[in-house]
């Protein structure tokens, strides 16, 4: 984000009548700023506006109602996808004003337009400097060599009906056309969507979205024993089928896939929390915690497994905290020192609605705060203090970056209001889509570099 003046001329006006400098042709552009989130104040002229060259790709939609909850849905494109434009596919539940004015999106975005990157960066020849490379004189020409498709996405949705608000809905990894919703009335319900994924993927026109129409499917299997509405559920990455849900009075279900389109739902929940149980991923062996710890000082929101580094736990709190642990240094005894804690970061502010981390490095991952923040961490990051000495002393104008600020902050998306659920793309390196009260975000930062080598190397 930059910092600039709303009105410059008002802004600038205040020559007397009749001065020749009051003129509007002799008034200068107020130069923009970089604004700094939790630092920086916006004064009363001042407005923030979007630094383009910060995204390699951003793109803003929305369905109609808001949606609490969203997933990707995996497609059959490409495992690892770098050019531009882009296809992709969600599931989302929205949260209307009246319960049967809700509705499940299934939806397709192509044409999502870019800047193209190499995966690999090319080696620079002798001489060469990165200060020689910005200033090339073929950077315009370059610029629209690079751009992958046109400006604007063509958005394509189908509508099924739905009773209640959805809470959470998550596509099956194995076979993402099945997907389960949390309602708030309280059952989860699975869907089989590929009708609709299949109508989408064959057509290429965009529907108007006040036109689309909704449909009445029957979901495959409706379960209420569920004593309250809940938001935790996940498909387990091991076992094609298999479910967990937990509820807002701290009963967790267990579901297990049978023959046909059917699945066992164990009536004895497990046993282990005393409260809502919020978010939960995976499950492995018994109906009791193996281990149990405090995780933080208010209540924990959201956690995610790093699919990469399967010890590594992140959680994110109501007091805007957010901790990674290694599991492999948890003690099985609650009252002893907690020493998988591997880092603790305080920097958002309102509380943590979202955490993933990236499918494609290790060290990143991404959060979403009701301070209306997305912001993407390096834990692989440390401070390099003559690193940035010289960077400060390559720029004109004196970086005041807060002492507290962490080294592993990679990148600061805003401009969305009440951010609520993200989620990185498996398979298109970089890219991640977010939801919020004003609708979707689809962005892939530029100095999200991902590693992975190119055909052929």
């Amino acid at each position: 984000m930059v910092r600039s003046i709303k009105n410059p001329k008002k802004a600038k006006r205040k020559n007397k009548k009749g001065d020749e400098s009051s003129s509007s042709s002799s008034i200068p552009s107020m130069p923009t700023k970089v604004w700094q989130p939790g630092v920086d104040k916006l004064g009363e002229e001042e407005e923030l506006d979007c630094d383009p060259t910060a995204y390699n790709s951003l793109h803003a939609f929305h369905i109609g109602w808001p949606c609490l909850s969203f997933d990707v849905v995996r497609d059959s494109l490409g495992l690892l996808r770098t050019d531009f434009p882009h296809t992709v596919y969600f599931v989302a539940g929205t949260q209307a004003e009246k319960p049967d004015w809700n509705s499940i999106g299934i939806f397709k975005v192509s044409n999502v337009s870019g800047k193209q990157r190499e995966l690999v960066p090319s080696k620079t020849t002798a001489g060469d400097s990165d200060m020689d490379t910005d200033n090339s004189d073929s950077d315009e020409d370059s610029e629209d060599e690079e751009e992958g498709g046109s400006a604007t996405p063509v958005l394509q949705l189908r509508k099924v009906a739905h009773r209640g608000c959805i809470n959470r809905i998550r596509a099956m990894t194995q076979n993402p056309h099945i997907c389960a919703s949390w309602s708030d009335a309280g059952y989860v319900q699975i869907w089989d969507f590929s009708t609709h994924l299949n109508a989408l993927a064959e057509s290429e026109t965009e529907v108007p979205r006040g036109a689309s129409s909704v449909f009445n499917q029957a979901p495959l299997f409706n379960f209420k024993g569920h004593k309250d509405e809940g938001y935790a559920i996940d498909w387990s990455p091991r076992v094609a089928g298999r479910l967990v849900t937990g509820d807002c009075k701290n009963c967790i279900h267990l579901w297990e896939p049978t023959s046909g389109a059917t699945w066992n739902v164990d009536a004895t929940p497990f046993t282990g929390h005393t409260a809502s149980v919020e978010d939960l991923q995976d499950a492995r062996l018994g109906k009791s915690p193996a281990i149990y710890f405090k995780a933080h000082n208010a209540d924990v929101n959201v956690i995610s497994w790093n699919r990469l580094a399967s010890v590594m736990l992140a959680s994110g709190s109501d007091d805007g905290t957010f901790s990674i642990r290694d599991l492999r240094l948890l003690s099985p005894k609650s009252q002893e020192e907690d020493k998988s804690l591997v880092a603790h970061f305080q920097y958002h502010k309102h509380p943590i609605t979202s955490i993933e981390w990236s499918p494609h490095e290790a060290s990143t991952l991404s959060v979403s705060s009701s301070d209306n923040q997305l912001t993407i961490w390096d834990l692989s990051l440390e401070k390099d203090e003559e690193e940035e000495a010289e960077f400060k002393a390559k720029t004109k104008e004196q970086v005041n970056a807060p002492a507290d600020l962490p080294p592993q902050l990679l990148f600061v998306h805003q401009g969305q209001k009440d951010l609520k659920e993200l989620h990185w793309h498996a398979q298109i390196p970089g890219m991640i889509v977010s939801t919020a009260s004003d609708g979707f975000n689809i962005l892939m930062p530029s100095n999200i570099q991902s590693t992975l080598p190119s055909e052929g190397v």
